[in-house]
């Protein structure tokens, strides 16, 4: 009867998700019918619509989605390894530790790293991100860690790396220019605008890898929500388990905020709606919680891209207008 269950709700998830496709898609500046999208991807529509859906707004519904998709995984591996639902990649610094490697790659005087790169500088800064989220990562982990992972403690200290991290980027915004300014804002609110292909080509296989890594740990992450006695009992090697994961996360973490910055909230509420949906098994919860995420993304990013056009709102701000409140609901019923 469970598994009945799970397969209507994954049914169900999977028409939000196409519905949601359809409008991302067909809503915009230049309105586009269902019927001119479909008649677009097998080549009959006008110029107008070629440039809209497969220029625009294609590749752009492609990296929300993996974004989507990236932070909800990375928030269900940290929320597994620290036995704490109200953790994320946002809140515990690793977002943060991704947003200042980006920021001071975009800020900073590269073009002639650009020139001398050339068709390899789109992947600049994808991987300045990664290393800033591993660099954050990897102090969290050297000062929660004495002996294994201490679940708790590694939250206190992301909490307070994320802190620092957050006043640097503050203080970088107040020493810089107006050009700075913006440019830092962007990477602090969370947006897609100015997403292409070429950021699709590079997220999209990175996301699809790593996610089927990641499920194919599913039984390893059951068990590491059990006490760390029981873990040992069961013959799994927890700390070595955890960092694996922990290193999976963090990749995740900063690809997604590589390309749409420090996008928060999504990582936290997708997995604790998808284990009060399916359970807590991450056969489910992980498949369950990347719809959701995707289905949230293009859900705020079309509302971001078109409520106030042609002005665009940060996407992260959308998403933290409905994010924040569900985090006090966390947090009131934790207590």
């Amino acid at each position: 009867m469970k598994e009945i269950r799970i397969q209507k709700i994954v049914i169900l998830l999977v028409i939000f998700f196409i519905v949601s496709a359809a409008v991302y898609l067909s809503w915009g500046s230049y309105q586009i019918s269902f019927a001119d999208i479909f008649l677009t991807f097998i080549g009959r529509g006008n110029t107008f619509q070629e440039t809209a859906l497969l220029n625009l707004r294609l590749p752009r519904m492609i990296v929300a989605i993996c974004v989507g998709v990236a932070l909800a995984t990375s928030g269900g591996i940290i929320q597994t390894i620290t036995k704490n639902e109200l953790a994320d990649p946002g809140i515990i610094g690793i977002n943060a530790g991704a947003a200042v490697a980006a920021i001071l790659v975009v800020s900073s005087q590269t073009i002639y790293y650009y020139h001398q790169l050339g068709s390899f500088s789109i992947y600049l800064l994808p991987f300045s991100a990664i290393i800033g989220a591993a660099v954050s990562a990897g102090i969290i982990y050297f000062l929660s860690s004495h002996k294994g992972i201490k679940p708790k403690k590694m939250i206190l200290v992301g909490l307070g790396i994320n802190a620092g991290l957050s006043a640097f980027m503050t203080f970088f915004i107040f020493r810089g220019g107006v050009g700075e300014y913006n440019r830092v804002l962007i990477w602090t609110s969370g947006s897609l605008w100015g997403t292409g292909w070429e950021y699709a080509k590079i997220l999209l296989p990175l996301v699809c890898v790593l996610f089927g890594l990641v499920l194919l740990n599913y039984k390893k992450l059951d068990v590491l929500q059990f006490s760390d006695e029981h873990i040992t009992s069961l013959g799994l090697n927890r700390n070595n388990e955890r960092k694996k994961l922990l290193t999976y996360a963090v990749v995740l973490a900063g690809g997604a905020t590589a390309f749409a910055g420090n996008v928060g909230f999504i990582g936290l509420i997708s997995p604790n709606i998808a284990k009060k949906l399916v359970g807590g098994s991450h056969k489910h919860t992980l498949l369950v919680s990347a719809l959701i995420s995707a289905i949230i993304m293009l859900c705020a990013d079309a509302v971001s891209r078109n409520l106030f056009s042609p002005i665009e709102i940060p996407v992260g701000i959308i998403i933290s207008i409905f994010g924040v409140p569900y985090f006090m609901y966390l947090i009131i019923k934790e207590n």
